[in-house]
Parts: C-alpha cells; structure tokens; sequence
C-alpha cells in the first residue's frame, strides 16, 4: 500500500473508477452534410459538435464522414465528365482538406479537437494494418480527440463507385467493436414499402430480421451527392449485425437527431443484434 492508498484509508475516502464510456460509430453521409444542397453546411457540422459536446460524459465518438467531393465541387470544376471516377478521385483529393478544415473550426469552437485517418479496404485484410486501425483510434479517443475516418479515395474506388462510404463504417464499427452504429440519412429510417407508395412514408422501428428489411428497401436512385442508397445502409447493417452491434438508422437532417434518437424523441429504425 502506498502513501496516497494510506491517506485515503485514513480518511475513509474511496477513489472512484471512472465511467467506462459507451463508443459510438456515427456515419455521415454527404447528403447529411450538404443539407441536400450544393454546398456543405457549416451549420449541420455545428449541430453535430454541439451534440457531441453534449454527450461526452457518457459518450465516446469515431466519426465516417463522406462528403469530400462534395466539398471540392464548391471550389473547383475539374475538365472531363464529373462521373468519370479518376475526376471523382482528383476531387475528393482537393476536397478532404477543406472538409478537415471545416470540421476543425467549427469543432474547436465547441472545444472539441479532430485527428483524420484515411483508410482503403485492405487494411482490413491485414492483420497488422487492422491492429495498427485500432491503437490510432484508441490513442487518440483516450486523449479525447475525435477521429474522423475517410475512405482514401486516391488508392481506392470503393466508396466512390458504390456505397458512400456505408461498408466502410460498417467494417470499422465491426474492427473498433462500438457500443452502437449511427448511420445518419435522409430519411427517419427505413420506411415501409407500401406507405413509399402512398405517400405516407411510415418508419420500420424496430427490427432484426434483415431479410425482411430487404423487402422493404425499394430500388432507388442515388440521391444528387451520395453513392449509397438505403440498399447499401441495410448490407452495412449486416455487416455489424455479425459482428453483435446494434445499429440504428436516423434522419441526420434533423437538428438534435443524434440527441432525440438517444433519448427516443424522434422516429427512426433501431436493427437489433
């Protein structure tokens, strides 16, 4: 027993262990971050620090954050068909550092500090690469830094051709082993088919059966700036479904919606491990 063990006997004074946090994975796509427009949004950004800020008693966060492309487009108009994904790669080049930049301002103003990892699909198929993914992200949660997480995009095509970086946040919730996956959309979840159709979009709340859920999702068309549709949500859930984490799906243009869906203020799809 050492000298500060002994004062606190003396004293009848107990040391109290901290409270383990519960880590979040939340999933930002580019419609989130755009507001459905051309440009991204210093104010959603905001909302999302201000949340976070909220939170960090009881919560730890790791960020996948889309919307590189979308941030260059409001910068430069590269030669060439925007479709193109050699031109799709050259933006998200340009646009990643200005999307760090916004984040870092409008974090710092709360407080808050950001680190940036790039990742590409095989370091999960590396065991040293997938080790190495966890110690950078644990180092820089401990020290209460927010790691916000890309798919680098000038090595990969991944996230650019299909799923909006969807599996990539489903992949790292599964490596990180997260307490709860967010993936925030346009929508309040996944809605019943039949309700699409009539136009009274009625929201699946609760589910575990993903075959099921599968029916439900119609066939889309990707919206103006993400790659990922509700398909792609719904295979990424799959992935975490596997893995014991349970996800939910929220309407990300919501002001609060991390907050609300917490405390189960809004309407959203929870998919049960």
């Amino acid at each position: 027993m050492d000298k500060l063990d002994k004062i606190l006997e003396q004293n009848n004074i107990q040391m109290e262990t901290p409270k383990k946090k519960k880590r979040i994975l939340l999933k930002l796509g580019s419609n989130t971050l755009t507001r459905e427009t051309d440009h991204i949004s210093r104010g959603k950004i905001e909302d999302i620090g201000r949340q976070i800020a909220a939170l960090k008693d009881d919560y730890e966060f790791v960020i996948i954050s889309s919307g590189a492309v979308a941030v260059a487009k409001q910068f430069v108009n590269l030669e060439r068909s925007g479709e193109n994904i050699d031109v799709k790669q050259a933006l998200a080049s340009i646009g990643q550092p200005h999307l760090m930049r916004i984040f870092q301002e409008s974090f710092r103003e709360l407080g808050l500090l950001i680190g940036q990892c790039l990742l590409s699909p095989n370091d999960f198929s590396n065991e040293d690469s997938r080790q190495n993914i966890i110690n950078t992200v644990n180092v820089l949660v401990k020290n209460d830094y927010i790691p916000i997480i890309n798919e680098n995009d000038t090595s990969s095509t991944d996230a650019i051709k299909f799923g909006d970086n969807d599996n990539l946040a489903a992949q790292t919730a599964a490596l990180l082993d997260v307490d709860l996956f967010i993936i925030a959309t346009n929508t309040h979840g996944v809605y019943k088919k039949g309700t699409i159709e009539a136009k009274t979009p009625e929201t699946i709340r609760k589910v575990s059966d993903l075959e099921e859920l599968k029916k439900e999702v119609m066939s889309e068309t990707k919206s103006t700036h993400g790659t990922g549709g509700m398909e792609s949500k719904v295979s990424a859930a799959e992935i975490t479904q596997k893995a014991k984490i349970e996800t939910w799906i929220v309407n990300g243009l919501d002001d609060n919606f991390i907050l609300n869906a917490i405390n189960d203020k809004v309407h959203f799809t929870r998919i049960h491990h």
